[in-house]
């Protein structure tokens, strides 16, 4: 099994660089491949504030690589859930921090919009918003 680095799947994404894309091609086809969930919250921020995808083809882009059968995503069914909430509005960190927090009672925060945004969206983990005394 090959784990995947941000910048290979940059390049596969953007072909910003046709040498290092086709080497990227290249090894998302030769077999098992392993998605660190870290490498997506890094590949979402990468894709929007170096190249300003905008949030629909960052959420192609993810459903396209999470769709490969010959690769597996640490924690897929929150990255999955993440995905969602991102594709609804929330930031995509928030998001995975939020569905990564399944089995705690609550996640609990100062952001505000966090916590609005939070609430519109089923299957969370219930937020509950800190305020300074």
């Amino acid at each position: 099994m090959i784990a995947l680095d941000t910048n290979v799947l940059v390049r596969v994404i953007t072909r910003d660089d046709p040498a290092e894309a086709e080497a990227a091609a290249e090894v998302m086809r030769s077999g098992e491949l392993w998605l660190p969930k870290t490498v997506v919250l890094e590949l979402v921020w990468v894709l929007s504030y170096t190249y300003g995808l905008d949030r629909t083809g960052i959420v192609v882009a993810l459903s396209k690589l999470m769709g490969l059968g010959h690769l597996r995503v640490e924690d897929a069914t929150a990255v999955a859930l993440a995905v969602r909430c991102y594709e609804q509005g929330m930031d995509f960190a928030d998001a995975l921090h939020l569905a990564s927090s399944d089995g705690a009672d609550e996640l609990v925060t100062f952001d505000r919009k966090l916590a609005s945004r939070s609430r519109a969206i089923p299957g969370l983990a219930p937020v509950r918003l800190l305020e300074a005394r």
